[in-house]
């Protein structure tokens, strides 16, 4: 459950999804890094699903490093190198969004690219989340 504001007027396409937009409950603004489907190790392996579910749980991880939650996600901009698939795979592809952040939809943005910096890299998502003033980061590294 997010502690924002999900805007979605009437009179526009049905969002399927994602939200039109978000409003704040206020906070602090973490802007995460663009996650890859990366394991722990620093592999990388697996389906586009598979790759995009590892990145959505790396967020979630970063997120509760830093006191937050998945519901904290305000905006998410997904690049992918494999617009076809990922079409294809739109059922797959909401299932490993809700197996981490449930029914949450912020506003989000896919945009088909050429390559990613990791060659085996087959979607990476840029994130930027509002955490609530109070919460704490439970530990810093670097």
């Amino acid at each position: 459950m997010s502690r924002h504001i999900m805007v979605n007027p009437s009179g526009l396409a049905e969002p399927s999804g994602f939200s039109y937009g978000a409003v704040s409950s206020g906070g602090r603004t973490m802007n995460l890094s663009g996650i890859t489907g990366h394991h722990g190790d620093g592999t990388i392996s697996g389906s586009l699903v598979e790759q995009f579910e590892t990145a959505c749980q790396t967020i979630a991880a970063v997120l509760a490093e830093a006191g937050g939650e998945p519901g904290d996600v305000v905006s998410v901009t997904i690049y992918t190198t494999d617009m076809a698939g990922y079409r294809s795979s739109l059922g797959p592809l909401g299932g490993a969004w809700r197996s981490v952040f449930g029914k949450h939809y912020p506003p989000m943005a896919l945009i088909g690219v050429q390559n990613l910096l990791d060659p085996k890299a087959m979607v990476e998502l840029v994130t930027v989340a509002v955490i609530p003033d109070g919460d704490r980061p439970t530990s810093r590294r670097g």
